[in-house]
């Protein structure tokens, strides 16, 4: 998982990833778009996947969405998927000044109307999409993108309640899974309401791939530990201080954990949040370990379930400790061998 670069930067970070063995690059989108970027780092690693975990959907026209996603897989011989997302109310309302409410019934014809986009680019249909929100009918052949032969291109949703989880089986690729989470909520919350939506569309949950991002912790002495262990601890506060994801501490019984969080967010005390976050959540939310240990515990929790994982904090580690790259490269080949 990378967030905002300059291109340079990203190209050079891109050969490093090539280089350790990782499968690929996930951008987010925070401060900047993540498709300049993206195609910087594509062209300086051509092997790797990449993929936007998340771009934000509703401030974009789906068209306009639909035809990036086409460029982007030409460009990288079809080695991209589309990770998109709702993000929250102030955001799209305040900041980006578009309409936000209802989010689910939204972005699931955002999902539809952008697949419906893309399978007139292949030339499966002619354009035609009549909903609620978006309506397009029109793309005269000068008009429509480049053809060429990498456009099953897969699109998928963030999603961590019921509606949206129960919408992403219905309607996409893949779920992109809420850093704050436990083994516990995918098995228990998760897998249950993308099967539903699944069997609701005539599919299957084997048809919705999980992309899993990990606060993965790794260093043979708790000293080693400690930079990545704050970093992980202060991320869990922030994402758990979210109302709506209290119950992602009361499954664990560590029930009141997202009160307090947002209390102390409230006053702006982020070293209180941190300290809230005990060794025993830590251990449920991260993968905590010596280098050795790493790869064997990635892979007993998300082996069963994820069809990627992808590694929250090893951007941060590198940045700090450039030595590193050669202990995070054994965890990838041992994760990508199994």
């Amino acid at each position: 998982m990378v967030g905002p670069s300059r291109w340079d930067d990203a190209a050079e970070l891109a050969r490093t990833t090539e280089a350790a063995g990782f499968s690929g690059m996930l951008f987010t989108e925070t401060g900047q778009t993540p498709w300049m970027s993206m195609a910087a780092a594509a062209m300086a690693a051509p092997s790797l996947t990449y993929s936007t975990g998340i771009a934000v959907a509703f401030p974009v026209s789906p068209m306009v969405m639909a035809s990036i996603a086409w460029e982007l897989a030409d460009n990288t011989g079809g080695r991209f998927r589309l990770g998109l997302g709702s993000q929250v109310k102030a955001h799209i309302e305040r900041r980006y000044g578009m309409d936000f409410d209802p989010p689910g019934p939204r972005m699931r014809e955002y999902l539809q109307a952008v697949q419906r986009c893309l399978a007139a680019f292949r030339g499966d249909e002619k354009l035609n999409h009549e909903g609620d929100y978006w309506s397009m009918s029109l793309l005269p052949g000068q008009w429509k993108p480049l053809a060429h032969e990498h456009g099953d291109i897969k699109v998928d949703v963030s999603a961590v309640g019921p509606f949206m989880t129960k919408m992403a089986g219905a309607v996409a690729d893949g779920v992109h899974v809420h850093p704050l989470h436990s083994r516990s909520y995918i098995d228990n919350r998760l897998l249950p309401a993308v099967q539903a939506g699944a069997e609701s569309a005539g599919r299957t949950v084997q048809d919705v791939d999980l992309l899993i991002p990990a606060f993965i912790v790794p260093g043979d002495t708790p000293e080693e530990r400690e930079f990545l262990a704050e970093r992980a601890r202060t991320q869990i506060g922030f994402y758990g201080s979210t109302r709506n994801y209290a119950f992602q501490f009361d499954d664990l019984g560590f029930e009141g954990t997202s009160a307090r969080l947002n209390e102390r967010l409230k006053a702006g005390d982020v070293q209180g949040m941190t300290s809230l976050i005990t060794d025993e959540m830590l251990d449920a939310f991260a993968i905590v370990g010596r280098w050795d240990e790493i790869p064997d515990r990635l892979i007993e929790r998300y082996g069963p379930v994820a069809e990627r994982v992808i590694s929250y904090l090893t951007t941060d580690d590198i940045a700090r400790s450039p030595d590193n790259v050669a202990k995070w490269a054994d965890i990838a080949g041992a994760v990508r061998k199994a």
